[in-house]
C-alpha cells in the first residue's frame, strides 16, 4: 500500500461537514465559534492510531463503502483533505470528536496505524455559562 498523500489544506465543503456533525452536539453559536476556529488552526499531525484512540471511535473496516473509496484514492495517489478535530477534556471524560474525516482516518490507519494525519483541531470554550452553573435556578437553564 502506498503512503497517503495529503493536502495542505482542508476543501472548502469539509467546514459544513463538520458543522452539520457538531450541530447534533452544540448549538449555533458554538458551531460557528468552533468553525472559525478550525478554519483559523494550524494544521498539525497526529498518528491515525492516536486520533481512534482519543475519540474512542471504532476503526471501520476496509469495505466500509467510505473507506473503501479512500482506499482506493491513496492508491492512485490522490492527495486526501485534512481531518477536522474538536479537542476532548481529560478532566471530564469528553472524547476528541472527529468533525470531519472519520474515513479518511479509518483508511489511513488501514495503511499503517502510524500513518500521521494531518489535522486542524478547535478546543471549545472551557468558561461554562452561567446558565448552566450548577447554582443557577431551574427556570433559567437551558
Amino acid at each position: 500500500m502506498p503512503d497517503v498523500r495529503w493536502k495542505s489544506d482542508p476543501e472548502e465543503h469539509d467546514y459544513p461537514a463538520a458543522a452539520a456533525y457538531l450541530g447534533l452536539l452544540a448549538g449555533p453559536e458554538e458551531i460557528d465559534a468552533l468553525i472559525g476556529l478550525l478554519r483559523a488552526a494550524t494544521t498539525r499531525r497526529w498518528k491515525a492510531k492516536d486520533i481512534l484512540r482519543a475519540s474512542g471511535l471504532p476503526l471501520l473496516p476496509v469495505d466500509n463503502p467510505h473507506v473503501a473509496a479512500d482506499l482506493r484514492k491513496i492508491v492512485a495517489r490522490k492527495a486526501l483533505s485534512p481531518v477536522l478535530l474538536i479537542r476532548g477534556d481529560l478532566m471530564s471524560g469528553r472524547a476528541l470528536q472527529v468533525a470531519d474525516g472519520y474515513h479518511r482516518v479509518c483508511a489511513s490507519y488501514h495503511t499503517d496505524e502510524n500513518t500521521e494525519i494531518p489535522c486542524r483541531l478547535a478546543a471549545p470554550s472551557t468558561h461554562p455559562s452561567p446558565l448552566t452553573q450548577p447554582g443557577a435556578p431551574a427556570a433559567e437553564r437551558p
